[in-house]
């Protein structure tokens, strides 16, 4: 029972270190390829030796962390290259995922995409109206949700576990238009609805091309 516990807690501090991490590399507060040192994390975030790196394994495996030959850690490299490669395994992914979603959804799961859509265009409105970092952190959760909405119902957990991998390590891209005042929210908009419509008409060759041109758009800030 002793060793159980523990062993929760420090899952418990791994997750909110995690949590805190890719926080601040979307916002460019932790920089592409800054070096990562164990004691300079633990002085900023907490947590122990140990917890950290096991932190920094888990960002790691998805992608946003990077070892070095030094034995070291440092923040993934973010290039237009590395961009347009997410893009194309994002496209690749998602396409199967909202096929199969859109044949296997039920009422329910039209609801929660909905849902997620409602929600979605809320946070932009407070974004555009208020851009802080509190509500560019809620859009871009807002984003996440209604990307993630659309997949949900593909009955496929590791087809979900790979959309939410490769959504996240674009985050900071979508994050940086966001904050260099690149997005145009009038077609986004337009995009987005377009892409609920063509969901709930179960229109699966339309949601497709839609939803690639969505992915494709982050690269080019439109």
């Amino acid at each position: 029972m002793i060793f159980s516990n523990k062993t929760s807690e420090d899952s418990t501090i791994v997750e909110l270190l995690a949590s805190s991490l890719r926080r601040d590399i979307a916002f460019g507060t932790l920089l592409p390829d800054q070096k990562l040192k164990i004691n300079e994390l633990q002085k900023r975030y907490g947590g122990s030796n140990h917890s950290m790196r096991e932190t920094l394994r888990i960002l790691s495996a998805e992608g946003l962390v990077e070892a070095t030959a030094q034995r070291g850690f440092r923040v993934t490299s973010a290039t237009e290259d590395d961009l347009r490669d997410i893009q194309l395994v994002r496209v690749e992914i998602e396409k199967v995922a909202i096929s199969r979603a859109i044949t296997r959804g039920d009422v329910s799961w039209e609801g929660r995409v909905i849902a997620a859509h409602h929600a979605l265009q809320k946070a932009e409105a407070a974004v555009t109206e208020a851009p802080d970092d509190l509500t560019a952190l809620e859009w871009d959760e807002a984003c996440r949700a209604f990307a993630s909405a659309l997949v949900e119902a593909c009955d496929s957990p590791r087809l979900i576990d790979l959309h939410r991998k490769f959504f996240d390590q674009s985050r900071r891209f979508r994050l940086a238009q966001l904050r260099e005042g690149k997005l145009d929210w009038a077609t986004r908009k337009a995009r987005q609805k377009a892409l609920l419509d063509a969901v709930l008409a179960r229109d699966e060759t339309a949601a497709c091309a839609l939803l690639q041109k969505d992915i494709e758009a982050e690269l080019n800030s439109n």
